[in-house]
């Protein structure tokens, strides 16, 4: 067992720490860091668990049992707080998770892998490929605030009526990015095994399939359990640190819910797999914008939640200039520490934006 897991498993502590906390009664700042502790070491277990089972069902179901429970952490937080009423935190979680996952994630992952190797390469056709979904997918976010600007005495219900209908078409445009990368251009994806990894994983233990999936549910049954406790604190948070709910959000609630990727992207920049950083914090973006936040809207139509496309404009903004700063590094298929550096300089002028965004 490796020293990261040693970690993150010693940290299921936090779960019984954070559902004693709340019973208790503590300071909710206490309840909020305690259950955001919580999350991580369970985010990490159904990650490696999808990543297991994907391993045994073959890369087909496997790739669509990655891209469904990929963002699971983010997706049952936000339903949990949806659920609460919280539609602007869902809403601002929803941009954080796309603009820490560009700026943040990679950026580590491309200053640290940048620092032991002076030049990173990864596929340039993926890159144009993802760069054009994620300017599709910012397109989208633009235009509910595009209608409502050019629009005067426009009803709330017709700005609903378009989420409804851009999301089935953002569903439709990620499940066809599915068959694209899983069966007709998979040869694309494909990260090139170098001969010392060959050696390595030549001798892995099976895999108990039924242990995997048992781990699986059991971790997203807890996840919900723990998410009601972290949202419960929230409101109380917020007003106890003297923060908005658009900070806490974008800045805050992203960070709980995406440290995992975020070691991912940093661990395999450092081994040198550049491709696979990249293919972790931008495939995270695509999965947020084309699967997480469509599915949100749909669950809050059919909950009596309603939940639009319609974002704080200063979040349009901000998950613009996440697109346009990443699209620009990552076009020409090669990395060095300096751009890493740029984002998370970006990443940084954005978080103090946001602090001081009233």
């Amino acid at each position: 067992m490796t020293k990261k897991n040693v970690v993150l498993l010693s940290m299921l502590v936090f779960v019984p720490i954070s559902a004693i906390a709340q019973s208790l009664h503590l300071n909710s700042l206490v309840v909020f860091i305690t259950s955001g502790l919580a999350i991580v070491p369970l985010a990490a277990l159904i990650a490696n668990s999808t990543e297991a089972i994907a391993g045994v069902i073959g890369p087909a179901l496997g790739g669509l049992l990655n891209a469904t429970f990929g963002n699971a952490t983010e997706m049952i937080v936000a339903i949990v707080a949806l659920r609460a009423g919280l539609v602007d935190v869902v809403k601002a979680s929803l941009t954080g998770s796309i603009i820490a996952n560009l700026l943040l994630a990679l950026g580590l992952a491309i200053l640290l892998g940048g620092l032991r190797f002076s030049e990173q390469r990864f596929p340039s056709t993926v890159a144009r490929l993802n760069a054009s979904s994620l300017t599709l997918a910012v397109i989208v976010l633009i235009t509910p605030t595009a209608i409502q600007l050019t629009s005067k005495g426009l009803e709330i219900s017709t700005i609903n009526n378009f989420s409804y209908a851009a999301s089935l078409l953002l569903l439709t445009f990620y499940f066809l990015m599915l068959v694209f990368s899983m069966r007709t251009h998979k040869h694309l994806y494909l990260p090139q095994e170098d001969t010392e990894d060959s050696t390595t994983h030549t001798h892995t233990e099976p895999t108990n399939l039924w242990l995997q999936i048992g781990v699986l549910l059991t971790c997203t049954v807890v996840l919900v359990f723990v998410s009601e406790i972290l949202v419960d604190s929230l409101e109380k948070t917020i007003s106890t640190l003297g923060l908005t709910s658009l900070f806490t959000g974008v800045i805050l609630v992203p960070i709980f819910g995406g440290i995992v990727e975020f070691i991912t992207c940093v661990s395999f920049a450092m081994k040198n797999k550049m491709e696979l950083a990249v293919a972790v914090a931008i495939g995270s973006s695509l999965q947020i914008a084309l699967f997480v936040a469509p599915i949100l809207v749909l669950v809050g139509w059919s909950i009596g939640q309603p939940m639009n496309l319609l974002f704080n404009f200063f979040e349009i903004i901000a998950v613009t200039m996440a697109v346009v700063s990443t699209n620009s590094i990552s076009n020409d298929g090669s990395s060095n520490w300096l751009e890493g550096v740029l984002l998370l300089i970006t990443y940084a002028v954005l978080a103090t934006a946001f602090f001081f965004h009233p």
